[in-house]
């Protein structure tokens, strides 16, 4: 009787099953980065044609006395320097921080009531009222202002025939140094709160309903249950608001262009209408290339704030 030694299985390593097809992974392969940069492509060619070829080449011109026609010269900081001495750009700058100081806080304050209101459920309509408010938002800024220009006008417009019959006399409002910039605010306000509006309501609904019926059982107040609340629940949604604000605040020019062309006596006149004045009526595009880059450093700035606040706000809630 022979017996049959049996021969002890050898030890493979492990080996992972393989995919489905017997196909090596579509993301290990050539194919697909060659399939990823396909569709970027597009976009990174659009982005260096129109975004960073120009922001190059204005950088470049800032630094010369370019005009657009002609050789140009390099100047050197220059433009610079004159962007911080000339009396017209320092007045653009002071009426920029003017009407920012007027914008931001306008339209802050009146998004987050119409949200407090519109968040309410007993509130009839309020699907048709959030619609209506925020149809402004979606309308052109200068098409706005084109309107808003006929309802002032004091010959035909519709708001002073209206006020005319209360025994309200307002005149010429766009042509008056003191109450161009209010309504210049007034209509961009009127055309973008509805926007944060929007936001405000998001952070609203997302606030548990929990903690106002607990602080209505400990007998909290309205407006105690709004500022130990509402307000620190919508602390992130704010701080978004009122640095996105402030952003389009500094950026302000198609309505003061429609509406007032920088006037009366340049009280209109802000920081980006200065740039189109200096790039396209005066030809003095170094010094106008050089002026949207102090204008492109305070936005990053306001954005780098932006970015730091809530990331510490990531890091306190974790």
């Amino acid at each position: 009787m022979t017996t049959q030694a049996t021969v002890p299985p050898t030890r493979r390593s492990y080996r992972p099953p393989a995919p489905l097809g017997g196909r090596t992974p579509l993301r290990r392969s050539r194919s697909y980065r060659l399939t990823v940069i396909a569709f970027l492509l597009p976009a990174i060619i659009i982005l260096t044609v129109f975004v960073a070829w120009p922001m190059v080449s204005a950088l470049r011109l800032s630094f010369t006395d370019a005009s657009g026609f002609g050789d140009e010269e390099w100047v050197g900081l220059q433009n610079y320097v004159d962007v911080f001495t000339d009396s017209g750009v320092l007045g653009a700058m002071g009426n920029t921080a003017l009407y920012a100081l007027l914008f931001t806080p306008l339209v802050v304050v009146l998004a987050l009531s119409f949200a407090l209101l519109l968040n309410n459920r007993l509130l009839p309509g309020r699907g048709v009222f959030r619609t209506m408010l925020f149809l402004p938002f979606i309308v052109s800024l200068a098409v706005a202002a084109f309107a808003w220009s006929y309802l002032l006008d004091p010959q035909i417009g519709l708001l002073n025939h209206w006020l005319r019959g209360f025994g309200i006399q307002l005149g010429n409002v766009l042509q008056d140094p003191v109450l161009a910039m209010p309504t210049v605010v007034l209509v961009a306000v009127w055309k973008s709160f509805g926007f944060y509006m929007v936001i405000f309501l998001a952070g609203l609904q997302d606030i548990p309903g929990s903690l106002y019926e607990a602080a209505r059982v400990d007998g909290a107040s309205a407006w105690q249950r709004f500022r130990s609340i509402t307000l620190p629940m919508l602390s992130n949604s704010l701080g978004f608001v009122l640095i996105v604000a402030l952003i389009a605040a500094l950026q302000a020019f198609d309505q003061i262009y429609v509406m007032t062309g920088g006037g009366p006596y340049g009280s209109t006149q802000t920081i980006v209408m200065e740039i189109y004045e200096s790039g396209f009526r005066k030809l003095e595009l170094g010094f106008a290339s050089a002026l949207s880059y102090v204008l492109l450093l305070i936005t990053l700035v306001l954005s780098l704030v932006q970015f730091l606040f809530f990331s510490r706000r990531e890091q306190d809630a974790s």
